[in-house]
């Protein structure tokens, strides 16, 4: 979850201007990046309690700490909320989450040195004050009650909003952490087509990476439950968007779609205003509530666009949200897994032949599916996710070959798809190993996790 965008004020007037903005994301296939995300949950060594922003074992003290690296401070009035350097930066999440917000980057190798580089400072610092950080995509054993709220204007306008629209919306903001990349599109026809095929096999993603089995320390039944959650978290601004695959879609028609989600907030000066439930296209009209007699800009705009979370998001580019936060290999596997897809013209080609016949019902079928089975959800034809994983695995190596990035050693990024490709030959989650794990050597509690799934 970002935090406000900033950049200059340009007021906005129409609608036209919010759809040249996402058309001003297309670039030549040269200028194609990959950023990506990782969320991951803080804990004190000796309690396995979430972290709060003070004390000596706290966020804040770990913000700091990671200042040495060259990290700079950057400021929510007089707390630390974030860090920036050099194109990426590292964020709060509301219940003491800590994000890795990539730089833009040519290579899955530049991409996995990120991380390490990133993991590797993290857990310097942490050592040193007591602090530990796990990857998961659910938290396994603290409460809502029992996870302090980070010190974010926005976080206290969406946690009093968030439980009007639907169940889970507090465990999302507190309880969840993920694994994202962020891709490129080169024209309206090749955003319009990465779109389809990536929210198509966004349900593919989520099986791959289920691992969170775990609620206040018991299984809870699924093995994605960070994926349950966001069915019942808000629907104006989360799912799997069927007007993506519509005849007539569109910058235009997304841009429709965001302007339609109710607002959360303005930023202004430093401050959060309060403009939950509010619409953004009467802030065009100088109609907003929360700021009468004021019209937004740009930078309004992009905030509004952090605010939706569907499966895949569009800002200037692509944003794929259906995968559990886990161990550190498998942060390098998920931009590997939709860069090789959706980066070579063959590999798209033919990621899209295999779901472009499916309808929004089977769409949403596998999407309800996976959140309990995983690999073992039926899909159209009468086969499972993890032969269709099997499938899309291998479009995805022949995409990643056919890029040609080697690394200083002679070798392509085919390599970062091999945790994945054992847990299809295997057939058995991150999840599934976990409740193995539970009901065996670890003796039905789930403390273990805080050691054996650390960084």
């Amino acid at each position: 979850m970002s935090g406000p965008a900033t950049g200059k004020a340009i007021e906005v007037e129409n609608k036209a201007q919010l759809v040249e903005f996402a058309e001003s994301g297309s670039k030549p296939k040269s200028d194609w990046r990959i950023g990506t995300e990782h969320e991951k949950f803080g804990f004190d060594l000796k309690t396995l309690k979430s972290l709060p922003y003070e004390g000596p074992s706290g966020i804040k003290a770990m913000l700091e700490g990671l200042q040495r690296f060259g990290w700079q401070p950057q400021f929510e009035g007089d707390s630390v909320i974030a860090l920036t350097m050099d194109g990426y930066s590292v964020s709060l999440e509301p219940g003491g989450q800590l994000e890795l917000s990539g730089a833009p980057l040519e290579t899955l190798h530049q991409t996995c040195t990120e991380v390490h580089t990133h993991l590797a400072q993290v857990r310097e610092v942490g050592d040193e004050i007591g602090v530990g950080f796990l990857g998961l995509g659910f938290n396994p054993k603290w409460t809502v009650e029992q996870t302090p709220i980070m010190p974010k204007g926005r976080y206290g306008i969406m946690k009093a909003y968030m439980p009007t629209r639907g169940q889970h919306g507090l465990d999302m903001m507190f309880r969840s952490c993920t694994v994202q990349v962020n891709l490129d599109y080169g024209s309206e026809a090749d955003m319009i087509k990465k779109f389809r095929t990536s929210l198509a096999l966004q349900p593919l993603a989520t099986a791959l990476f289920a691992n969170s089995p775990f609620t206040e320390g018991k299984p809870n039944g699924h093995l994605s439950h960070r994926s349950h959650i966001w069915t019942d978290t808000d629907p104006d601004r989360t799912g799997m968007l069927p007007f993506v695959f519509d005849d007539g879609f569109s910058f235009e028609q997304y841009v429709d779609y965001a302007l339609d989600v109710p607002m959360y907030f303005v930023y202004r000066d430093g401050n959060y205003i309060d403009a939950s439930g509010q619409s953004f296209r009467d802030f065009i009209n100088g109609r907003l509530p929360a700021l009468p007699g004021e019209r937004p800009n740009m930078v309004d705009w992009d905030n509004h666009l952090t605010t939706l979370f569907p499966e895949v998001r569009m800002k200037r580019f692509l944003e794929m949200r259906g995968a559990d936060g886990g161990p550190w290999r498998r942060l390098c596997a998920l931009p590997a897994f939709w860069v090789g897809l959706l980066y070579d013209d063959a590999a798209l080609n033919a990621a899209w032949d295999l779901v472009k016949n499916w309808t929004t019902e089977e769409r949403q079928a596998m999407r309800d599916g996976v959140i309990t089975h995983a690999l073992a959800t039926k899909i159209p034809g009468g086969r499972t996710m993890r032969e269709l994983a099997a499938e899309v695995l291998e479009i995805s190596a022949a995409g990643l070959k056919a890029r040609k990035r080697l690394d200083s050693f002679g070798e392509n990024e085919v390599h970062f798809l091999n945790a994945l490709r054992t847990t299809v030959e295997l057939g058995i989650t991150p999840a599934e190993e976990m409740l193995v794990r539970f009901h065996g050597e670890w003796g039905g509690t789930v403390d273990p996790v805080y050691k054996e799934y650390a960084y």
